[in-house]
């Protein structure tokens, strides 16, 4: 007979170990219409569990891998250093008097991209990307490399300018642009959902009505296939065909 600990009923999960990961930083709660006060008071280390948990913290940089230049490492390690700075608030901010904003404060020269033509997308993708033409075909080059950006709008921008700039013909695939009807009167059914409406949805985590690739293109993987063969989602993958749907 296995003795059972009557105490660990009293404690959070029955006294199971469980493991929550991320950053504040980045995965705040979600509150519809909610201020700066409300939406920290809901986080994870407001709760009543948080006295009850314990703190680990990845003290390893997985970008500072060897490879790099010790003068470049120290860059990275200089801007990774400065990013947690501004989210842990250490960084001198800019007092504007105004009530519409929160926080401003000055970005250093040295990670700015300054775009002498008014058009700093094309200046990015020169910088991140030099001599792209002649480096298509580089794996090596394609992985080392990317752009992160906060927005989808942006992100159409970049992919777009960067898609021109791959040698070939224009593949363009368009999405299901009807749903299954489950008993409802046709006449309502179609009215409701119109393909206008269904072709303009455009959601995070999910491809537009609109894809246009390339062979050669670098697409990014969505949903997981197989993670045995490392086929989950997030996975950068190069297309090497582009087939008719018939």
């Amino acid at each position: 007979m296995v003795a059972v600990d009557v105490e660990r009923g009293k404690r959070p999960f029955g006294g199971i170990t469980v493991v929550f990961g991320g950053d504040f930083r980045q995965i705040l709660p979600v509150l519809p219409k909610a201020g700066r006060a409300e939406i920290v008071n809901a986080s994870f280390n407001k709760s009543r569990l948080w006295k009850s948990c314990r703190v680990f913290l990845l003290s390893q940089n997985m970008r500072l891998h060897s490879g790099n230049s010790e003068v470049r490492n120290k860059v990275i390690a200089d801007f990774s250093k400065w990013q947690l700075e501004i989210g842990d608030g250490k960084v001198e901010c800019i007092d504007t008097h105004r009530a519409d904003v929160e926080t401003e404060f000055v970005v250093p020269d040295e990670y700015i991209v300054k775009s002498p033509l008014k058009s700093p997308i094309k200046t990015l993708i020169d910088i991140i990307y030099p001599d792209f033409q002649n480096n298509l075909l580089s794996q090596e080059y394609l992985r080392s490399r990317s752009i992160l950006t906060p927005t989808n709008v942006v992100v159409d921008d970049i992919n777009a300018q960067i898609l021109e700039r791959v040698l070939g013909n224009m593949h363009t695939y368009l999405s299901q642009d009807s749903i299954e009807d489950r008993g409802v009167d046709e006449n309502d059914f179609n009215s409701s959902f119109p393909v206008e409406y269904l072709n303009s949805i455009n959601m995070p985590c999910m491809p537009k009505h609109e894809l246009k690739v390339k062979v050669g293109a670098v697409v990014m993987l969505m949903r997981n296939l197989n993670q045995i063969i490392s086929l989950c989602n997030g996975t950068r993958m190069i297309v090497t065909g582009c087939k008719k749907i018939v």
